[in-house]
């Protein structure tokens, strides 16, 4: 004999073979029955038209309640029923006028009423479960998900304060939407860093799932040939998601370079700046080929001008030509070097 207790009065007792299938009826709703054999288990399932269900497992001589599904205060989310992992046993009647009671002491106390803490603090813990499955549905966004619960509590806070029981509507029902647009209000704002497109976003999923897997498998870590037969992709796309990992986050150049000790150097000395040396280095050694391509007179009165500082007057005496002729040679000597360079007048 197995017995489920069902909201307290609502009970399911299967007897003799199993494998017949029977009607409950409970509740104003009709329940099926069926069962399976795994292991050294038995399992008995309830589905209920109304969207409710549970589940017993015989171990040996005991029956225990393995599972109760059950649309109470977390209603329908996404179109599943779900169990809040704090309440296996699902939410009694208590459990409901409870929370009934502490929203309506809630809703007649003042804002700044001192009162308001403990009375919160128990509904939101009372709803947290609420919070873990919400946030389960964004597990493949790359968050950690006690990252995304604490999200999402700031979330259910919101509404346990907001929250007016005379609207006559469930509270889990206002809640869902203020703890999604939570989450995905950080999503939005500390997400991907650098917006890349959707496709690498999941590219980036896949090559997460797909690592996980062939580490499992191959005692290493993959190669990125071998996630890219597992991706059915192209290496290139597989580097190229790599990469896009990269967007996700930034770091703060105020922060600190190593460990979060505060004796370590920000982030931003330890970045290097220009070297003006280097860039005369680089410009020199640009201009070296562009002066050998020079005719022989141009190219020594450039030398001889900025190389041994030299004025137009010396220049012109130690070529034997005018001063006018120099200035004119070393205009049309500096206009082709420009050119070559590609730099302006």
């Amino acid at each position: 004999m197995c017995t489920c207790d069902r909201r307290g009065s609502r009970r399911c007792r299967p007897h003799g073979d199993l494998s017949n299938a029977r009607t409950h009826r409970g509740g104003g709703s009709a329940l099926s029955e069926r069962h399976g054999i795994t292991d050294r288990h038995q399992h008995l399932r309830l589905d209920g038209s109304d969207g409710t269900g549970g589940q017993c497992r015989d171990r040996g001589d005991r029956r225990q309640p393995a599972r109760y599904q059950t649309a109470g205060p977390w209603d329908r989310i996404g179109g599943l029923v779900t169990t809040p992992p704090a309440r296996r046993g699902g939410w009694s009647e208590a459990d409901r006028e409870r929370e009934h009671e502490l929203l309506a002491r809630l809703a007649a106390l003042p804002p700044d009423d001192d009162a308001r803490g403990p009375i919160r603090d128990e509904l939101v813990t009372m709803h947290l479960p609420l919070v873990h499955h919400l946030a389960r549905r964004f597990r493949d966004r790359g968050e950690p998900h006690d990252d995304l619960v604490q999200v999402g509590t700031i979330g259910l806070i919101k509404a346990v304060d907001r929250f007016d029981p005379q609207r006559g509507v469930e509270f889990s029902t206002y809640a869902t939407p203020t703890v999604l647009g939570e989450i995905k209000r950080h999503f939005r704002d500390k997400g991907w860093s650098v917006r890349v497109p959707r496709r690498l976003q999941e590219l980036r999923l896949a090559i997460t799932r797909a690592t996980a897997e062939l580490s499992q498998d191959l005692g290493r870590s993959p190669t990125v040939k071998e996630l890219a037969a597992r991706l059915e992709v192209t290496e290139e796309e597989v580097l190229e998601g790599l990469e896009a990992a990269q967007s996700y986050s930034t770091l703060s150049l105020d922060g600190s370079a190593g460990d979060s000790d505060g004796e370590s150097p920000a982030l931003v000395d330890t970045l290097g700046s220009d070297d003006a040396a280097l860039e005369n280095v680089e410009y020199r050694e640009t201009l070296r080929p562009l002066l050998d391509a020079l005719p022989p007179r141009e190219r020594q009165i450039v030398l001889l001008r900025f190389f041994h500082n030299k004025t137009q007057s010396e220049i012109a005496a130690e070529v034997g030509v005018s001063q006018m002729h120099v200035s004119r040679l070393l205009v049309k000597a500096l206009g082709t070097l420009r050119g070559a360079m590609g730099v302006d007048a």
